[in-house]
C-alpha cells in the first residue's frame, strides 16, 4: 500500500511560512544592473527618441522628459526604501540629498561636485565627471551638440519637482568636470523656510 502524505496548501500571495508578501520588507536587491545592458537600453531610448524629433534641442528635451517619468519613480522608490528618511524642508538639504542619495542610487557613488553657481542664490551644480549615459553613445557629426545627460537632468527636475523644490535643470559638458547638471529653482515658488 502506498501512504499519501499531506501538501502544505500555498495561497496566492503567500509564502511557505504563511507570510503575505505584502508583509515582507521591499527588498534591496543588488543595487547593481549590468552596464552592457544598460548601455544597450539606453542607446535604444536615444535612437527611438532621434526618431521622433527634428532637432538636438527637440531631442534632449525628449530625453529629459523621459528622465522625469524615471525621476518620479526613483523618488517613490527611495522614499519607501530609505528608513529615517524625512522631507527635506531646506534647500540645502535637498541638495545634499540629490548629491549623495540620489546619486548612490542611480550610479552607485555619490556626484563628484556641489556647488553654488557664484553670487546667484537661486542656481547651482552637480558635476559628474564620469557620466555613464554620455559613455557608450556614438554621436554623429550633425548631432555634435547633443548631450545625452539631458536624461539625468529629468530625473534631477523630477526628484526636486516631487519634493516641492521646483527647478529646470538642464545638462551641460564642462572641460574638467564632466557633465555639470545646472539647476535653477524659482525661489518664489519655493517655500519660505526652503531657504532659511
Amino acid at each position: 500500500t502506498h501512504t499519501h502524505t499531506p501538501h502544505k496548501a500555498f495561497h496566492l500571495g503567500m509564502d511557505r511560512r504563511g507570510q503575505s508578501i505584502l508583509d515582507k520588507p521591499l527588498s534591496r536587491g543588488k543595487g547593481e544592473i549590468n552596464l552592457h545592458s544598460f548601455a544597450f537600453l539606453f542607446s535604444e531610448i536615444v535612437r527611438y527618441s532621434h526618431n521622433r524629433v527634428d532637432s538636438i534641442p527637440d531631442l534632449e528635451k525628449k530625453l529629459s522628459d523621459i528622465g522625469f517619468r524615471v525621476g518620479e519613480r526613483v523618488l517613490e522608490l527611495l522614499t519607501l526604501r530609505e528608513k529615517g528618511l524625512k522631507r527635506e524642508c531646506k534647500l540645502s538639504g535637498m541638495l545634499v540629498f540629490l548629491h549623495t542619495v540620489v546619486w548612490k542610487a542611480l550610479f552607485g557613488k555619490q556626484a563628484d561636485l556641489l556647488e553654488k553657481d557664484g553670487d546667484k542664490d537661486d542656481t547651482y551644480m552637480i558635476s559628474d565627471r564620469d557620466m555613464v549615459v554620455n559613455k557608450f553613445i556614438s554621436i554623429s557629426r550633425e548631432m555634435g551638440s547633443l548631450n545625452c545627460a539631458a536624461f539625468v537632468a529629468g530625473i534631477i527636475e523630477a526628484v526636486l519637482a516631487g519634493s516641492n523644490f521646483p527647478a529646470r535643470v538642464t545638462a551641460h559638458s564642462v572641460q574638467d568636470k564632466g557633465t555639470t547638471f545646472l539647476i535653477s529653482f524659482d525661489c518664489s515658488k519655493l517655500p519660505p523656510e526652503a531657504l532659511q
